[in-house]
């Protein structure tokens, strides 16, 4: 009988293979020392991505995504939205620079999207009169273009954007401060054949209230499952994503097409976000999206792009640490977890290829040096305030480390970041190199890549030590 379980797992596999054969991934660009994009291109390549989802049009990422059979969804910055809401002639640019002139060059561009998350709460009304205009100017440029057939405009939006008030996805409208803006959007994207594109989730519900019942982020099933009528909801996505089904249908839009532009989880950066709950989440939804029945009120396969394909050390970290951590991928190109995706024979991520690091050697504490030195405290302030230190703290990856271990995760942080310049490894005589090292247990002391952009990160780094050396001299 081994042929028929040999049989029966090839085609388990090749089922999963046709029914999420378009999953996607965010490429965003916010590191100090990005892998370079042909290095990119081919990782999604290599891993069975078909699609994937940017943030702006930067010309590297753009010309490495040349022939690459890649589906496009380029992004338009927020703080773009302004110009192109009161300058038809600035829309007209921006598509024949960032659209136009790219497939004409072989890039296979589907989607622009106007603007991030623009109504997010937290944003404070910032981009309300301008992302609509914007969209609508886009749209004349593309067709003016003569591309309007062929790449559609959206919005991507926070999923904050609509509610249910009693939790139940059947009573989901959109939020009453937005609701006639979202309806003039829906109105327009669903004249145009354009999709509503939406971000979700689960674990910011989780990281946001404490009371938020953690098995209902994941897709095994909950003990606090939402009854809605006949429908029974185990798990946060279908009930978020029925919710915008919902408020869609009951103000005459049921059939507009959704993509869910980010969903996933992050690593590090808080007590619920490691590389065990990451693993189970994002595995969790491609086998939950693997059978292509899609949702309760929206059958069929799902569009979706994870979120994110590689960490970025520069993001913001206002909304929390974790957010230099959604990577499904290191700054280095290294999965950080087996991710089977159903796209590629492995299954299981590959690795980057060919990826050059600088020297083996770490910045560290001088084991002479005394924790109550005066200089240390400002020392660990300035390494944080220009380097990446959301590894450490309760929970985290780093938080086992005792105090001299997070002092010299600190300085190798800000060493590693500025390409092992000397003088990036002074903090006024606190410490010094080494080549054994220092990484205990889950938590990583990183050496830094070689980067395409490594010239102007050289030049960064020497200016930040300069000033590092004339900060600590004033203590």
């Amino acid at each position: 009988m081994g042929w028929i379980s040999v049989a029966s797992g090839i085609l388990s596999w090749m089922c999963l293979l046709v029914a999420v054969g378009g999953i996607g991934a965010n490429w965003g660009t916010q590191a100090s020392h990005p892998l370079p994009p042909t290095t990119v291109v081919q990782m999604l390549r290599e891993n069975g991505f078909q699609k994937v989802k940017l943030f702006d049009a930067e010309e590297g990422t753009m010309s490495a995504l040349r022939k690459s059979g890649l589906e496009v969804m380029v992004g338009i910055p927020n703080d773009m939205l302004a110009i192109l809401a009161t300058s038809m002639k600035a829309a007209n640019n921006w598509v024949s620079k960032n659209v136009s002139a790219y497939i004409n060059d072989g890039v296979n561009i589907r989607y622009v999207a106007v603007g991030n998350e623009p109504f997010l709460q937290t944003y404070n009304g910032s981009f309300l009169q301008t992302t609509f205009p914007a969209l609508q100017n886009i749209q004349g440029a593309l067709i003016k273009a003569g591309l309007s057939n062929q790449v559609k405009v959206t919005t991507p939006q926070n999923a904050d954007v609509y509610a249910s008030p009693t939790g139940r996805p059947s009573d989901g409208d959109f939020r009453s401060d937005i609701r006639d803006l979202m309806l003039a959007i829906v109105k327009f994207l669903n004249d145009n054949a354009a999709p509503f594109t939406v971000n979700i989730y689960p674990f910011i519900s989780l990281y946001s209230d404490a009371n938020f019942p953690v098995d209902y982020a994941f897709f095994e099933g909950s003990s606090s499952a939402v009854v809605d009528g006949s429908v029974t909801y185990s798990n946060m996505f279908d009930a978020n994503h029925d919710t915008l089904v919902w408020a869609m249908k009951k103000n005459g839009f049921p059939n507009l097409p959704i993509i869910v532009g980010e969903i996933g989880w992050p690593t590090d950066g808080d007590m619920n976000a490691n590389v065990q709950y990451a693993q189970k989440f994002n595995q969790g939804f491609m086998n939950h999206i693997s059978s292509g029945q899609g949702t309760p009120m929206r059958a069929g396969p799902i569009d979706a792009y994870l979120f994110s394909l590689i960490d970025e050390d520069q993001k913001s970290i206002q909304p929390g640490n974790f957010e230099r951590h959604w990577g499904i991928y290191t700054y280095d190109g290294w999965p950080k977890y087996q991710l089977n995706l159903g796209t590629a024979k492995t299954g299981t991520l590959l690795r980057a290829k060919n990826i050059q690091y600088l020297d083996k050697k770490w910045c560290v504490l001088k084991p002479s040096v005394n924790l109550d030195n005066s200089k240390v405290a400002p020392s660990i302030s300035y390494a944080c305030a220009n380097a990446d230190c959301t590894s450490l703290g309760y929970m985290t990856s780093c938080g086992d480390l005792d105090a001299r271990g997070n002092i010299s995760y600190a300085f190798n942080s800000f060493y590693q970041k500025n390409d092992q310049d000397d003088v990036a490894c002074g903090f006024e005589n606190l410490a010094t190199t080494t080549n054994k090292d220092p990484s205990t247990g889950t938590c990583r002391f990183g050496v830094m890549i070689i980067a395409d952009s490594g010239i102007r990160h050289q030049g960064a780094g020497l200016i930040l030590s300069v000033l590092l050396s004339l900060f600590l001299t004033l203590f």
